[in-house]
């Protein structure tokens, strides 16, 4: 997959060449590449933003130089889709990272200041938002959309291991233990040494579905709409 990320702030995403994300683009799974926005301005002193019209506070990222970037980005990969992240987005979900890591390739344009001109919008397949909070920019954005697409991909994690995720089926994570088994007092459950692997199964899929009812109830609600309104849990051993 190519993803190419248009920001005014390239130098911000070294986090993009860590862990994961650096293992896949060694593979080859991935193609990273970052354009400064201030490299499509027409502007002498490369300026990318102006006032709004009508007044107010802050500046407005102008769209000149944005349907430049994505018009010469897509020149490298015409079926990219576009994503502009932003406060007025869908909120990003697993689900979304799912479908998205389907694409064929991606073109983030990182929101800045006050926003963007809102002709931008006419070259954008997704708006995309992180959260309900305000951020800087949308660099921070983008490296959350890139790092949980790209462990979604063939050849990046194990092929089960992402099926085990919070969020995969509708429910969090279930509790984790490693060694020590006794640690100050706090044991871990007698279950997870049984050596039997069903009942593990059961236990931890009893606890995950806890854990979403208590914390989450939205998602819980979801994981019994998508059971068919029955908790495939209530069954299970303790």
């Amino acid at each position: 997959m190519r993803i190419d990320i248009i920001t005014i702030f390239p130098e911000i995403f070294s986090p993009l060449d860590t862990s994961i994300v650096k293992r896949a683009r060694s593979r080859g799974i991935i193609e990273l590449h970052l354009w400064n926005l201030r490299d499509f301005s027409r502007d002498k002193h490369k300026k990318v933003d102006d006032a709004p019209y009508g007044g107010g506070k802050g500046m407005v990222l102008a769209c000149e130089p944005i349907f430049l970037a994505v018009e010469h980005v897509k020149k490298f990969n015409s079926d990219s889709l576009t994503i502009l992240t932003s406060p007025q987005g869908e909120i990003f979900t697993q689900r979304k990272a799912e479908e998205l890591s389907k694409s064929k390739g991606l073109i983030i344009i990182c929101g800045h200041y006050e926003g963007v001109d809102e002709r931008v919008k006419t070259i954008v397949d997704y708006e995309i938002s992180i959260g309900d909070y305000v951020l800087t920019g949308g660099e921070l954005p983008a490296m959350v959309i890139v790092d949980c697409i790209v462990r979604l991909l063939p050849g990046v994690l194990p092929e089960e291991a992402p099926k085990f995720d919070s969020f995969s089926d509708c429910l969090l994570d279930w509790p984790c233990y490693t060694r020590p088994e006794n640690f100050r007092g706090m044991k871990v459950p007698g279950v997870l040494l049984s050596g039997n692997h069903e009942r593990i199964k059961e236990w931890r899929l009893k606890q995950a579905t806890e854990r979403t009812k208590q914390r989450r109830p939205d998602l819980y609600a979801r994981y019994l709409k998508k059971k068919g309104g029955k908790d495939a849990s209530e069954n299970s051993s303790d």
